[in-house]
């Protein structure tokens, strides 16, 4: 079954009196699908602090248990 299959049976289900909230909720997923919001003077900060911070190198999960003392 395809999601947009099992979307019209779930929405088959909804009683007609509540399928406003339904409507309502796709026409705002709606609007925002495919959308891209282009990044602002803060998130380029953020981006650029990242970047400076981020040395490329990697840890795993082990290791940084190990640093903060964590044990599972």
């Amino acid at each position: 079954m395809s999601n947009k299959e099992r979307i019209l049976q779930l929405v088959n289900d909804i009683p007609e009196s509540r399928l406003v909230f339904v409507v309502n909720l796709l026409e705002s997923l709606k609007a925002y699908a495919g959308e891209e919001i282009e990044p602002d003077e803060w998130d380029l900060q953020m981006l650029a602090d990242a970047e400076k911070e981020n040395d490329g190198t990697t840890v795993t999960m082990e290791k940084l248990m190990e640093e903060l003392k964590i044990e599972i």
